[in-house]
């Protein structure tokens, strides 16, 4: 009986072992998960939040915690003057409203860097370090304004000339322009960049960025040409063409500066230089040159064949004297272009030889409501391509356009080509 009784009692001590392991055990998962639910709640907390920047500048780190809470977007200037001097040099201030269209923000002080004198020099000391470096002749030819050009100010530019005989390298700085005419009607301001070309080869084309909002835009940028021996310098001209950008249409032009190099010595240092912004030389609607269309209308297949062959007597383009003309034609069904074709490019030369055949599908029976256009435009890889002269031939066009369209509409199947008078682009 003894046996019995002891085998009982082991059996009665099981459940209480089992039961204060599940007790334990129970206490130690909810322990664990407590912990764990705290671990991630911290590392929630001390995680950097992600934010999205519109303008992102290598090598800082940006975080909104940094920023005062008066130099956030959009700070007026009063604040901004009030509060520049309580912040570190280390802080960082995002003004979205002062960035250019190129989404650059623009530079805290205008003044050149590498020159110390330059910072001093006022208006009157560039035009007497002008006076003193160009000869009168040069000089005379290249600031003489009419009349009209007086009475209509268009402004000045400041911009400073460098040759570097150890680089070979031609250094051109275009410092500020002051003074230029508003070409927003509405906010009476404009947003000006400026196009520089070297010519005559117009190889270097460059551009600064746009300063929005500003009639004395201060750019300070420095543009470097390498393997420009000096020798050549004397050859050269500088073309600065100044433009307001415009969002939603062709950028305005206000005006224009030409700089013949002739004359200028570059050899004892840098040269600071001013000159008055003048009106762009606008060619006359008369002289736009010619341009030789062959036609064929076919028939029985519907067809237009259009043969570009040549182009003479075009106007320069650009002071250089030189365009690089080729011609885009485009198809016209009631008024609504439904195809284009462009030629090739034809480098410097008024006097172009196309002979590039282009055959164009007629939507409808007979040419009734079919036009169509020849645009002669320049080549300028910098820029937009301007518009040299303009060619419509259709049975509602005047002079030699309707005629030519008479001829191929009553002899069809046959190729007949005529030179054509162009006219304002």
């Amino acid at each position: 009986m003894a046996p019995i009784a002891a085998s009982r009692q082991q059996f009665d001590e099981i459940p209480t072992v089992v039961g204060i392991f599940s007790a334990f055990g129970l206490v130690f998962s909810v322990s664990l998960f407590a912990w764990i639910c705290c671990q991630r709640k911290s590392s929630k907390s001390n995680k950097t939040p992600p934010y999205k920047f519109v303008h992102v500048l290598k090598g800082v780190d940006i975080y909104p915690e940094n920023l005062n809470s008066k130099k956030k977007f959009g700070a007026d200037e009063k604040s901004e003057a009030k509060n520049k001097s309580t912040m570190p040099k280390n802080s960082l201030h995002l003004d979205l409203e002062k960035r250019d269209l190129n989404g650059n923000f623009p530079k805290t002080t205008p003044k050149i860097q590498s020159s110390p004198d330059l910072e001093n020099l006022s208006p009157k000391h560039f035009v007497e370090r002008k006076k003193d470096s160009v000869s009168p002749d040069s000089l005379k030819s290249i600031t003489s304004l009419s009349s009209e050009d007086k009475q209509d100010k268009l402004g000045t530019l400041f911009f400073s000339l460098e040759y570097n005989f150890e680089k070979k390298a031609f250094v051109v700085n275009i410092k500020e322009a002051r003074g230029l005419p508003a070409m927003d009607e509405q906010s009476m301001t404009s947003d000006p960049y400026i196009k520089m070309t070297i010519l005559p080869e117009k190889k270097h084309k460059v551009k600064t960025r746009v300063l929005r909002k500003t009639l004395d835009p201060a750019f300070d940028e420095t543009f470097t040409f390498y393997g420009i021996p000096y020798s050549q310098i004397q050859d050269l001209t500088l073309h600065f063409m100044i433009l307001s950008f415009d969002r939603f249409s062709r950028d305005d032009v206000i005006g224009e500066v030409l700089i013949p190099l002739a004359g200028i010595e570059l050899s004892e240092g840098r040269l600071l230089m001013d000159r008055e912004i003048i009106k762009r030389n606008v060619r006359k609607s008369s002289g736009r040159g010619e341009l030789l269309i062959s036609l064929c209308y076919q028939s029985t297949t519907n067809t237009l064949t259009v043969v570009v062959l040549k182009a003479r007597h075009l106007p320069k383009s650009d002071v250089s004297g030189l365009s690089d003309p080729y011609v885009k034609v485009n198809l016209y069904h009631a008024k609504k272009r439904i195809s284009k074709k462009k030629t090739h490019v034809k480098k410097c030369t008024p006097n172009a030889v196309f002979n590039e055949l282009f055959v164009f599908d007629i939507p409808c029976e007979g040419l009734d409501d079919i036009s169509i256009e020849f645009l002669v435009l320049d080549s300028d890889r910098g820029s937009r391509n301007e518009v040299i002269g303009r060619l419509t031939l259709g049975s509602s066009a005047e002079g030699t356009g309707g005629e030519h369209w008479k001829e191929i509409c009553e002899y069809p199947r046959r190729q007949i080509a005529k030179w054509h008078m162009l006219c304002d682009g």
